[in-house]
């Protein structure tokens, strides 16, 4: 009953969120349910007790790497989904076996939960509850994304985020929490993603030198050409004075 239970949960989760979702016979033609579901099962697999614990982790393995064929979608069997998850197209979802996904979630298609480190240790993100996650967003790193936050598209999101926050760009900064919407200069409380890029700063110094450099280069070339522009007039003048002697 339990099992039938979430499976009924998962349809109606995708029932709520995609208003293309009409029927139940369509959404159970979505791959991004096929690959939740998949990903149940090689999560059993992957944590069962029962030996020889490794082969069941093996099967686990195929089962996820036929998950991604069928789908497009790569979960690893580790990863912990919490229930209703909803992966909208699907395509291109990459899930790491660190990764925490809390309940209510939504990710749409090239959406990437990775890690940075080669540590065996936790290196993917904790996701809370009632997040949406924009297509091409990705979100990288041992960090957390609080509940209730919005990823823009191709947003890449490498610090903690509190709850209830905006996130957009690259690398990623918060534009709106609590329904506010945040100055850029203002820090956000316990938040350390609107930090100053280095890297930016460093291209606005390399931006205002080539600037001067070559408004300087301008005012030598506009000095030489007066120079030359004086230098011709003096000997035309010479030329004619050494004409009128002669005759």
């Amino acid at each position: 009953m339990r099992l039938l239970h979430t499976l009924r949960e998962d349809i109606d989760a995708i029932k709520h969120r995609d208003p293309a979702a009409r029927t139940t016979l369509e959404v159970l033609s979505y791959p991004g349910l096929h690959a939740i579901w998949l990903h149940r099962i090689a999560h059993r697999m992957w944590n069962t007790r029962i030996p020889p614990r490794e082969l069941f982790r093996t099967l686990a393995r195929w089962l996820a790497a036929f998950s991604r064929a069928l789908t497009g979608v790569e979960i690893h069997p580790g990863a912990r989904i919490g229930r209703r998850l909803v992966i909208d197209h699907g395509m291109g979802v990459v899930i790491g076996e660190t990764a925490e996904i809390g309940d209510d979630v939504l990710i749409y298609h090239q959406v990437t939960l990775g890690g940075t480190s080669l540590q065996r240790v936790k290196r993917h993100p904790t996701i809370g509850n009632n997040v949406l996650i924009g297509m091409g967003a990705k979100v990288i790193g041992a960090i957390r994304v609080g509940d209730n936050c919005r990823i823009g598209a191709n947003a890449v999101v490498n610090r903690d985020v509190p709850a209830n926050c905006t996130v957009v760009g690259v690398p990623g900064r918060v534009v709106a929490r609590d329904g506010l919407r945040v100055a850029p200069d203002e820090p956000v409380m316990d938040n350390l993603i609107n930090r100053a890029d280095p890297q930016a700063e460093l291209i606005r110094e390399l931006r205002q030198r080539v600037e001067l450099m070559e408004q300087h280069i301008e005012k030598l070339g506009q000095h030489l050409a007066d120079h030359e522009a004086a230098g011709l007039s003096v000997d035309g003048r010479s030329a004619e004075c050494g004409g009128s002697g002669a005759r």
